[in-house]
């Protein structure tokens, strides 16, 4: 057996911004060094960040991939870390002549391993992730090389991402051509019950593979996606031995007794079938051949996991966090009516960003009750954000004395005021970006007010059911005390009971409630759940135990509101489903899942 410590950078890139994450890509390098790495592995396309979507058909930005990389080579080298290996995702090219049927310039998605400042192998994804979230038969043409360097008297085989995903394909070549250790970079987004999934995969590729294997992953928001870190190595058996942090930046650390690799196996090339109709191109390269001296391991880290609300909280804290600081906002603005909704969303910025970035509006109008303002009051009381209150009633009768309207359209002239007029007018003239507070079952049924309460630059709970809402509100009153990166130090509970407890109403008229036109919510969200998130259809639905006419309701309800949902601002993804990059109906269609 030889020893080697791998590092593992589970860090934050930032998509477009080259010249940034090269940088962190050597503070990171350097850490790694001063840690004793023998070879440091960053995420997928840590280079350009991922996911970069249309950028990669313009060659001007796979030029500037390349460029980075060998920048990164050279600038490794300059600056003394040249004889740590480093394994880094970027965007490379195939060379194909153009075709109909293949992206634009055949980009590739790529990782190479940079050692003494030079670039020593590329590899490129062989399995094309084109399902939910994922579009890369758009973006790239599929990989045909497998590197594997020996590092120390130890191979090491790179893969990324989707290969560990689908069978065959490079895992399968590590099988037959044998490896001491398979890395993988990866920008595997979150979503609610996938760190499970995850490392059972690797307990199963690295039995599969007959090698101890390293994933690692990227961590961050990226518009709606939220990428959750969570990097881990596993033996050969699949047994974990490392596990880094959820949603954290981290150095994950890692020393492994591997097998020494074979003497009899020389540097070259060699094709091999992939098991997936394909072949691959097997490249070994030796960067040293003698094991190093033995040496006191470091105790193997293994990071307490949160729980599921935890989880998800954390990702929407993440998700707000990236979005308004790499796109360049200061501070942040919403509507804050004593519901608890707007509570949530108030709550989610204070922990992102700290109170002194968050400001609040208070907007009642004639319908808003007493109890509410008290409960808005309340929790700018609790955290501390900033706040102002503007009454709408005159502006409301300025509007009603030009034009005549009635029921719903009248109702409407309120949330119209408040967002598009009173909060876009207040993110013009201050900077702030504007947080819309909606919530997944309002978003699903239409109960929302284009260009009203549906105004605004990025939605926090756009992903989160109403009951989830409410669940979220309670764990996040039940952390005070609690020391953590998604959490502010508030002195006590944030949110008002009083605003998780009351009946939700959106007081655009006298004594309303959201049950004037809904099922209650716990209803709605089953139902939602199936329809939504299951692609059940009505028959599916009645067959699970859904009432018939709830079912004709529902669907009738969130068939009808695709439209205001095509132009609700992005928020981060939680769900395996969730309104936006995973789920895409067309807006004009005359197909009806209800009976006729």
């Amino acid at each position: 057996m030889a020893q080697l410590r791998i590092a593992l950078a589970q860090a934050n890139p930032t998509v477009g911004d080259l010249s940034g994450n090269t940088d962190k890509l050597l503070e990171w390098a350097r850490q790694a060094a001063d840690r004793g790495a023998h070879l440091v592995v960053f995420p997928e396309m840590f280079l350009t960040g991922y996911p970069v979507e249309d950028l990669v058909l313009r060659a001007s930005f796979v030029n500037a991939s390349i460029a980075a990389l060998e920048t990164a080579a050279r600038r490794l080298a300059d600056e003394g870390l040249g004889e740590l290996p480093v394994v880094v995702g970027y965007v490379d090219r195939a060379g194909l002549q153009p075709r109909v049927g293949v992206p634009k310039g055949a980009p590739l998605n790529a990782a190479a391993l940079l050692h003494r400042g030079r670039i020593v192998a590329r590899t490129a994804k062989h399995h094309l992730p084109n399902y939910g979230v994922f579009d890369e038969y758009r973006y790239f043409v599929r990989g045909d090389r497998l590197p594997i360097f020996r590092l120390h008297g130890v191979d090491v085989a790179i893969a990324i991402c989707e290969d560990l995903w689908q069978d065959g394909g490079p895992v399968a070549v590590v099988s037959q051509v044998g490896a001491g250790l398979l890395v993988v970079p990866n920008a595997s987004p979150y979503e609610r019950d996938k760190v499970d999934v995850r490392g059972d995969l690797c307990a199963r590729r690295a039995r599969e593979a007959g090698c101890a294997l390293a994933y690692v992953n990227q961590v961050g928001g990226q518009d709606e996606l939220v990428f959750d870190g969570d990097s881990l190595v596993v033996d050969a058996r699949g047994e974990l031995v490392a596990r880094a942090g959820q949603f954290v930046e981290e150095l994950l650390v890692v020393d492994l007794d591997l097998p020494a690799a074979p003497a009899g196996v020389r540097p070259g090339a060699a094709t091999v079938d992939a098991g997936d109709g394909t072949a691959i191109t097997v490249e070994r390269v030796e960067l040293s051949a003698e094991p190093v001296a033995p040496y006191p391991p470091e105790p193997p880290r293994i990071a307490p996991r949160l729980d599921d609300l935890g989880e998800v909280y954390a990702a929407l804290v993440l998700g707000v966090r990236d979005y308004v600081t790499k796109n360049g906002f200061r501070s942040v603005i919403l509507g804050l009516s004593g519901g608890i909704d707007s509570a949530l969303v108030a709550t989610i910025a204070s922990d992102a960003l700290g109170p002194d970035r968050v400001h609040v509006v208070l907007m009642p109008s004639r319908y808003s009750s007493e109890h509410s303002l008290a409960d808005a009051r309340e929790l700018v009381r609790r955290q501390g954000v900033h706040a102002r209150t503007i009454p709408i009633t005159e502006i409301v009768n300025a509007v009603e004395k030009e034009i005549e309207l009635h029921g719903l359209a009248a109702e409407n002239v309120q949330a119209r005021v408040r967002g598009a007029v009173l909060l876009m007018g207040l993110s013009n003239e201050h900077g702030h970006l504007v947080l819309t507070t909606g919530n997944k079952s309002e978003l699903a049924v239409g109960y929302s007010t284009i260009y009203g309460d549906a105004a605004g630059g990025f939605a926090p709970i756009k992903d989160v059911f109403k009951t989830m809402v409410w669940d979220l509100s309670r764990w996040r009153n039940a952390q005070v005390g609690r020391e953590s990166p998604f959490l502010y130090g508030f002195a006590e509970p944030p949110i008002p009971e009083n605003s998780i407890v009351k009946e939700p109403s959106a007081e655009l008229r006298p004594d309303q409630r959201d049950t004037d036109s809904l099922p209650p919510y716990h209803v709605l969200d089953r139902v939602l759940i199936d329809y939504v998130e299951n692609d059940m259809g009505r028959d599916d639905l009645v067959a699970a135990g859904h009432d018939p006419e709830l079912v004709t309701q529902v669907i009738r309800m969130v068939d009808a509101a695709e439209y205001k949902r095509r132009q609700y601002p992005p928020g981060p993804k939680i769900t395996p489903k969730n309104f936006g990059r995973d789920r895409r109906l067309p807006i004009t269609n005359r197909w009806r899942e209800t009976a006729p």
